[in-house]
């Protein structure tokens, strides 16, 4: 578990629950889901007395999140152990410290696409560890760019992009610049880089965010990437609502 949490930064009860204790896929599927992992009753319960115990000898830290639920990050005593087992751990008191309701909520959904990639038994580069050059792109990037969580099993990759609300002039303009680098790379529907191909690239996306950006694809004459099915669209798997409490 404290691995889990040095990969993610932080997790809630029910993340760990579906990542620590449900039972992992030995092989990955031919065609598997991004459909978040739901643990059953028992892992709930199972991760709940871990944490509780974790905490209690000052292993994990906990937080409220800005939607009501808690979440663990690593104390000073759990990276001491995972730097006893020569693993470059730091504390996550940050990492939870002041999270705006909607970054928390994008992490929250690239966690999930993380852990179901994760027991369907692909390989899979966290939001965390993109974040911090810790994946096949490095800190460059791949044509400039960085996913919001990757998916790898054998040599294809899975690019997943969580857009949880409207781009910024700037980022709209790099988004598309990297768009028509990959159109103009990919052959046969793939784009070559690292040592596999990417298959797919996911954008995880309300129903007016899906609208926007293939008018614009259609408009800037990249409507290949969909007719290749390069990039698609998932829209009803994940929720970008927070929750709302009443005063």
């Amino acid at each position: 578990m404290l691995r889990a949490l040095h990969r993610f930064g932080w997790l809630r009860t029910r993340d760990v629950a579906a990542l620590v204790f449900t039972r992992w896929a030995s092989r990955p599927a031919a065609h598997p889901s991004l459909a978040p992992v739901v643990g059953s009753t028992s892992a709930l319960r199972m991760a709940q007395r871990t944490l509780r115990r974790m905490r209690d000898s000052r292993l994990v830290l906990a937080a409220l999140g800005p939607d009501g639920s808690t979440v663990y990050a690593l104390a000073e005593g759990g990276t001491r152990v995972l730097q006893s087992m020569g693993i470059v751990a730091a504390s996550g008191k940050d990492a939870v410290r002041g999270v705006s309701p909607g970054h928390f909520r994008h992490r929250c959904i690239s966690n999930e696409v993380a852990i179901a990639g994760i027991v369907q038994g692909l390989r899979v580069s966290t939001e965390r560890e993109i974040s911090r050059g810790l994946w096949v792109g490095g800190d460059a990037g791949v044509a400039g760019k960085r996913p919001d969580v990757l998916w790898r099993s054998a040599d294809s990759w899975t690019w997943v992009e969580v857009q949880r609300s409207r781009y910024n002039v700037r980022d709209y303009a790099q988004l598309f610049a990297w768009l028509r680098a990959l159109n103009a790379a990919a052959t046969g529907g793939a784009f070559q880089f690292g040592s596999g191909t990417l298959r797919q690239v996911v954008f995880i996306c309300n129903s007016a965010m899906e609208a926007k950006l293939r008018r614009d694809l259609a408009e800037k004459g990249l409507s290949s990437l969909l007719d290749t099915g390069l990039l698609v669209f998932e829209r009803s798997l994940y929720s970008f609502e927070t929750i709302r409490f009443a005063p």
